[in-house]
């Protein structure tokens, strides 16, 4: 069985990491689909493994390589040399300007690593939905999930029932989030899927949370309670802001 046509472009940007996070989510969850289009996708692995191997390069002839090394040695003998100048004295400052510029970096680091995070929330969110693994556990009962969880994660997130605020419980599943293996705990808002996925906290987001929106989807993170929370879903901005208030106001106060 070949491969589908329309599919070769993306087959190779995913194996090449090019793909943004929606296309690669789509692209994994056709590869489990089509037996065609799989094992191209296994051909190219095994080509690349192949090339990698020792010896498997050709090395170019030493009467080549001699002939390109002499090219390069007269060119470089080509250029007249240049006399050493002293530093002008605006270089103090322009090495004021690269340290200043280096503390904005370390600074910006972090909302860098964030920005990683959400795509790798938002592709988490998406490959739920495309791959039809929704759920490991599919229940609307708090008292099943949380035992569920129980030895299989590091934290012990609440779950609380909140169909009554318009968020029905679906369910949960164990993904693997930020370097963790991390639950995520499932529901609904009308005919849309929220996803939210906890693991350990390891620095506070400031109060409110952080709310950004990647790809057509909305990420709303916040901290409580030495966890981490990352809510994501395509409804609407404001109804993820009303999930965050009723969870917060029917989870267990972290602090008693």
């Amino acid at each position: 069985m070949s491969a589908c046509p329309d599919k070769a472009m993306l087959i190779h940007g995913l194996l090449d990491g090019e793909l943004d996070a929606i296309n690669a989510a789509a692209c994994e969850a056709h590869l489990t689909t089509c037996e065609g289009c799989n094992a191209e996708y296994q051909r190219l692995i095994a080509l690349r493994e192949a090339l990698a191997t020792p010896g498997v390069a050709h090395r170019a002839p030493e009467r080549l390589r001699a002939g390109v090394e002499a090219l390069i040695g007269a060119e470089a003998g080509s250029e007249p040399a240049r006399p050493i100048r002293r530093a002008a004295p605006w270089a103090a400052s322009g090495v004021a300007g690269l340290l200043a510029a280096g503390l904005a970096v370390m600074l910006v680091l972090p909302q860098v690593a964030d920005n990683g995070l959400e795509q790798q929330l938002v592709a988490s969110h998406v490959r739920s939905l495309l791959a039809n693994h929704l759920t490991d556990v599919a229940t609307s009962d708090q008292h099943v999930i949380r035992p569920w969880l129980n030895g299989k994660v590091d934290v012990a997130p609440p779950v609380p029932e909140l169909a009554p605020e318009g968020f029905p419980l679906v369910g949960g599943r164990l993904d693997y989030i930020d370097g963790h293996v991390a639950p995520a705990i499932v529901y609904r808002r009308r005919a849309h899927t929220v996803n939210l996925f906890v693991w350990p906290a390891e620095r506070r987001l400031f109060d409110g949370g952080r709310m950004v929106r990647r790809e057509g989807y909305t990420v709303l993170e916040w901290t409580a309670g030495g966890l981490r929370y990352a809510a994501v879903s395509d409804i609407d901005p404001g109804d993820l802001r009303q999930f965050k208030a009723a969870f917060e106001a029917h989870s267990p106060d972290p602090s008693h």
